[in-house]
């Protein structure tokens, strides 16, 4: 989709959607082409009892005396509270009303609201490209009739040239989401771990240093708890390492974010029911939003050290599987009793977490994984669950969360729940008792976190939606992405 910014000025033709805030006022634009049709928008607004209520709209078909095909009127809500988040739902929005035309004006006048126009009009912008995404590539036969033919977006707005600028950045995040997107939608037999790293190996391109590990390396490491996962695959495990240095100093400690990557999580010896199997295709959306994030912060030239790590493995049934019983050895050199198979993610995170901290000495960690079906027990999939040994730095991530709309649930941890991974005949094993399953997720993880600040969030409830979010059309929402580029934007760029 081609997305260009102009001034604001009356259009001729075509498709044209006016801002309206909740006072109903219409702006200068709108109002001049309400006198040209001699009050056809202000008597159909005044009928149809029109608000201006954020996100809610209003279509006039064929206004009287122009040639425009159709006027949409959106409502942006109170002035007060628009902000960059809210404009990026109405992009959103916009696109849903529009989709089936193929080119529209949209105009967003500088009407008082307390963030710059140029910036609202980027972000506005932002969010119908978010929400353009479609994953069509094995369609063979396709609806015509019923697919989104929006191929040319112009914003007006009061400063065009300030609004390019900033949306360098916006369409910066827009491509790491996308990429995410894909990388989480895409089938087990074309994502693995192999296929995975080849992919990620495309951000060189955007000037991201990139190594992979293959099993050889790792088992050289002692990374004896990610390879005992891997180990009924006939795909090979990889360690995926993406260096940017943005900041500064190319040498100072860098930040790491650490993704778990099961290609696809069978279950192992502790098999899955077979309903909904089918959706562990994206267990490795926690590496997919590190991948999108590394891209985002690379295309936008952010200003700080970041290292993204992923452990991509496949965890399947095979006479070489991992047993339920089995005792590994971790990088860390701490020995875990295997009771399920199924809890492999922590498995895989273990010996990156470790790996991270030899190498890397970071400022701080924050690892994603679709870690536990307990989150989403807990949380559903409106929030994703934190935990952390560092409440600066959790009250940091909720308030990106929050900014962007991702949302965080901090939940707690202590000794109480540690005490449950103790085993007879090893330093711990792989799961608790039963009972606040994400908990005892995250207390296994902190095994292996050193003097570090650190945050595991569980993204199991938010990587995927099979109905369409406010941002997505459905499937791969992406989420994490922007959450953590806010996240390093308000705290870590110099």
């Amino acid at each position: 989709m081609n997305i260009s910014f102009s001034k604001i000025a009356p259009p001729s033709q075509g498709v044209v959607v006016f801002g309206i805030p909740d006072t109903g006022k219409l702006g200068a634009a709108a109002a001049k082409l309400d006198k040209q049709t001699r009050g056809a928008i202000s008597r159909a607004v005044k009928a149809a009892e029109f608000t201006g209520k954020r996100e809610k709209t209003f279509a006039i078909f064929v206004p009287e005396g122009t040639k425009l095909t159709r006027v949409v009127l959106v409502g942006l809500g109170s002035l007060k509270s628009l902000d960059t988040t809210a404009v990026e739902r109405i992009g959103a929005v916009i696109y849903d009303a529009v989709a089936k035309d193929p080119a529209v004006t949209v105009v967003l006048e500088d009407n008082g609201s307390a963030t710059d126009n140029a910036v609202l009009a980027a972000y506005l912008a932002g969010g119908i490209g978010l929400k353009s995404y479609r994953f069509t590539k094995y369609h063979t036969k396709r609806d015509k009739d019923s697919e989104p033919k929006l191929k040319n977006v112009v914003v007006q707005c009061a400063s065009p040239a300030e609004a390019k600028k900033a949306y360098v950045g916006v369409s910066a995040v827009v491509d790491g989401v996308f990429i995410t997107r894909d990388l989480v939608t895409e089938p087990p037999n074309v994502i693995y771990p192999e296929s995975f790293v080849a992919r990620a190996k495309d951000l060189t391109k955007d000037g991201i240093k990139v190594e992979a590990l293959g099993e050889a390396a790792m088992k050289k490491l002692g990374m004896g708890a990610l390879l005992g996962v891997g180990q009924g695959s006939r795909r090979e495990s990889q360690l995926l390492v993406m260096r940017y240095d943005g900041a500064k100093d190319k040498n100072a400690p860098p930040l790491a974010i650490v993704g778990k990557g099961v290609c696809f999580d069978s279950g192992g010896i502790s098999l899955k029911q077979p309903a909904g199997m089918w959706d562990m295709k994206w267990d490795m959306g926690g590496a997919g939003i590190v991948v999108g994030l590394m891209r985002a912060l690379a295309r936008r030239k952010a200003k700080v050290n970041v290292v993204g790590l992923c452990g991509l493995v496949e965890n399947m049934p095979d006479g070489n599987a991992q047993r339920p019983g089995d005792v590994v050895t971790s990088m860390s050199g701490q020995t875990i009793e295997v009771l399920n198979t199924d809890a492999e993610g922590r498995l895989v995170l273990a010996d990156v977490l470790w790996y991270a901290q030899q190498r890397f000495k970071p400022t701080a960690i924050v690892d994603l994984a679709t870690l536990t079906g307990a989150i989403i027990a807990a949380l559903s999939d409106h929030y994703a669950g934190l935990f952390s040994n560092n409440d600066d730095l959790a009250a940091k991530l909720t308030l990106a969360g929050q900014a962007v709309s991702e949302r965080l649930w901090r939940l707690p941890m202590g000794d109480e729940y540690d005490r449950d991974l103790k085993s007879p005949i090893a330093d711990m094993k792989n799961i608790g008792g039963g009972r606040a399953g994400a908990t005892t997720a995250a207390q296994f993880l902190q095994r292996f976190i050193k003097d570090v600040p650190w945050a595991h969030l569980d993204v199991a409830g938010v990587v995927w939606n099979e109905k369409p979010t406010a941002l997505a059309a459905g499937g791969s929402t992406g989420y994490g992405v922007r959450l953590l580029n806010r996240f390093i934007a308000d705290n870590y760029e110099k």
